[in-house]
């Protein structure tokens, strides 16, 4: 199996110690090259990280069910304490669905600048454990530690480590997921959630995954799970069963994914620095949307979500893409871009609405609609202040 290439240099790198114990590992390794060990991944994902932090910042919330996000009729909740997620509050959900769901629940308007600052500091402990750090959002990464900067023994010790540290020095908890490959760490780190540790050795993974729903498989959503379980495919053990050839012919492209996945492969490497080429979201819809206000209260919903996502990424661009499908099933792109960065989510939703206006009214409907924001500034541009005309 590919492994990532680590740093050359730190404290007690003239001899690298294997970071998995042998109470983790026991029998054969699967590996695609018998040349190379295993890697050593780690993914970090803390716990109703923004509900968290108000619960943390004020003493009131703690206990009780949270969500941070808007009450308006329109809002939609961003993120769910775990006392909320009881009555089934979940991010993204409409917050009048969520009221009615709970109507105990608190809202909190959300705090981006804390949790970025939190976020921040949360990664600088990474730093202190390796080089190879991938983030996926404010409150998740992937860790390479197959390199052991710090000679703890073990990817179980540095998980530990680093969730003990993230307590004492934040306040807040981080579940973990160890293994060998990225699929199969953020798979363990929702296995015993909240704060919980979860490691799966080599010799473990392919079992671990055939016994898992295909709906936990990263990349596997809502709807790909329902023609999944149209053909018979359930777990993970289902999905092993299945030729290369018959995913191709039903998957398409996503198939040799599929493929390694239901076998407990993956060799995509943790790339530190990955660039983001598009934030958004997007949503189908039971019916088909023909009343225009009915579709721009849906935009609103999308472009919620969207910017959610986007504002919990730190990132900035200047291109809005709309996408929405027919009920012919055709689907269409219409974008705009700025010369600057879009600058917030009220002047990202209007023009989404201002694409929408253009094509309504659409024959027959429209059964999706999704927002995106891409053309993603570099490092170097995001931190150019924009100059004044004059």
């Amino acid at each position: 199996m590919h492994r990532s290439p680590g740093p050359t240099t730190g404290r007690g790198f003239s001899h690298v110690r294997p970071l998995f114990s042998r109470r983790d590992f026991r029998g054969k390794v699967p590996r695609v090259s018998d040349a190379l060990p295993p890697r050593k991944i780690i993914h970090i994902d803390m716990d109703a990280f923004y509900a968290s932090v108000e619960q943390r910042d004020d003493p009131a919330l703690r206990g009780r069910p949270v969500a941070v996000g808007s009450a308006q009729a329109r809002g939609v909740v961003a993120a769910a304490s775990y006392e909320a997620r009881v009555f089934g509050v979940r991010s993204a959900l409409p917050s009048a669905t969520a009221l009615r769901r709970c109507p105990e629940l608190v809202f909190v308007r959300p705090r981006f600048d804390v949790y970025r600052a939190i976020s921040q500091q949360i990664r600088a402990i990474f730093a202190d454990y390796t080089a190879l750090i991938e983030p996926l959002a404010l409150d998740e990464a992937y860790l390479d530690v197959t390199e052991d900067r710090r000679g703890l023994g073990s990817a179980r010790a540095i998980a530990q480590e680093i969730r003990a540290r993230i307590r004492a020095e934040t306040g807040l908890t981080a579940s973990a997921g160890v293994s060998y490959n990225k699929f199969i760490a953020k798979l363990a780190s929702d296995q015993n959630k909240p704060d919980g540790l979860c490691v799966i050795p080599p010799a473990k993974g392919p079992a671990f995954v055939a016994a898992l729903p295909v709906s936990r498989f990263h990349g596997v959503g809502p709807v790909t799970a329902r023609r999944m379980a149209a053909l018979g495919i359930e777990t993970g053990e289902d999905l092993r069963g299945q030729s290369r050839e018959f995913l191709r012919a039903h998957f398409g492209s996503h198939a040799d994914y599929l493929y390694g996945a239901a076998r407990g492969i993956d060799e995509r490497p943790v790339r530190a620095d990955r660039p983001t080429r598009s934030i958004g979201a997007e949503r189908t819809y039971g019916h088909n949307l023909i009343d225009t206000d009915e579709i721009i209260a849906a935009l609103d919903y999308v472009a919620e979500s969207a910017w959610e996502r986007v504002a919990r990424s730190g990132e900035r661009g200047r291109t809005v893409t709309l996408k929405f499908r027919r009920a012919d099933f055709r689907t269409f792109t219409r974008a705009r871009s700025l010369t600057d960065p879009v600058a917030d989510k009220t002047q990202f939703a209007a023009i989404g609405q201002a694409l929408l206006l253009r094509e309504l009214p659409v024959a027959g409907g429209i059964r999706l609609l999704g927002l995106t924001l891409s053309n993603i500034l570099d490092a170097s541009e995001a931190a150019q202040p924009a100059l004044p005309l004059a």
